[in-house]
């Protein structure tokens, strides 16, 4: 599910908004979201957060906003200076988008990856492939 396209290194934000909308945006400029999906990751966020812990966030929206999801997808955001995350450092960031209830197979399936040497090994990391090979 995750190809080279959907990744993004080096990335800022000053705030998890910031970083959500971010994560939005690339899902919808891949195709795989009308834009209105933004405006439900950011409520989801507002419902609870998507901080995981292990210094990762998968934002995703509401289930009002399914209607907005045209494909499954992800898209992985690294922030090396992290993102606070109500107090939390978020490094990286997995906006999830899925088709019917394919977003709780996506969540689990990242859920299994997640330990803090993973988010370690990942939040510098500059080649791509190596998020290809992870996220399998």
């Amino acid at each position: 599910m995750l190809n080279k396209d959907n990744i993004y290194l080096k990335l800022k934000a000053n705030s998890k908004e910031e970083a959500i909308r971010l994560a939005g945006e690339k899902l919808f400029e891949g195709g795989y979201v009308e834009k209105e999906y933004i405006d439900a990751m950011l409520e989801r966020e507002r419902l609870m957060t998507t901080f995981m812990g292990m210094g990762v966030a998968i934002p995703h929206g509401t289930n009002e906003g399914k209607k907005y999801v045209k494909e499954s997808a992800i898209a992985v955001l690294q922030f090396p200076e992290g993102v606070d995350f109500d107090g939390e450092k978020a490094y990286i960031v997995i906006g999830i988008c899925g088709v019917g209830d394919e977003h709780l197979d996506i969540l689990s399936k990242i859920a299994i990856l997640l330990d803090d040497e993973l988010t370690e090994r990942l939040k510098n990391e500059e080649n791509k492939e190596v998020f290809v090979d992870t996220f399998k």
